[in-house]
């Protein structure tokens, strides 16, 4: 469940059941066509524990973010850590989540942004940022 204030939410109807939708993030292949331009996935260990790390041009720099598995539930949601690596780190990760929900025509498909409130006094600096 999240419990968080500052959220950044984004949602997409596709019309495949959920177990079909999920099929898209078992595996390293179809999981990096999910992302957009200039977001390439380095890193995809599709379980709870594994990793996910993508890389992405900042001001000219490839600069890698994501983080740990914290939730791998097949046709319902995919969490994980997400924070940047190396210098850009922040003080404490947020959580990214992919959460699938069924609708009458299809799947209901969720990328959430949340737990902001971890970093602190740049909790709401980071938001608008990503928002």
């Amino acid at each position: 469940m999240i419990e968080s204030l500052l959220v950044v939410r984004r949602s997409i109807l596709i019309n495949a059941a959920p177990e079909r939708v999920w099929q898209e993030f078992e595996s390293h292949e179809r999981m990096s066509l999910w992302w957009g331009t200039g977001h390439e996935l380095v890193r995809y260990e599709p379980r709870e524990g594994g990793t996910i790390e993508m890389e992405v041009d900042v001001d000219g720099v490839l600069s890698r973010f994501g983080g740990r598995i914290t939730v791998f539930a097949p046709g319902r949601e995919l969490t994980w850590e997400d924070n940047w690596i190396g210098p850009l780190a922040w003080t404490a990760s947020v959580f990214s989540t992919l959460r699938l929900t069924p609708a009458p025509r299809g799947t209901i498909v969720e990328f959430i942004k949340h737990g902001f409130e971890r970093l602190g006094e740049d909790a709401g600096e980071v938001h608008r940022g990503l928002e």
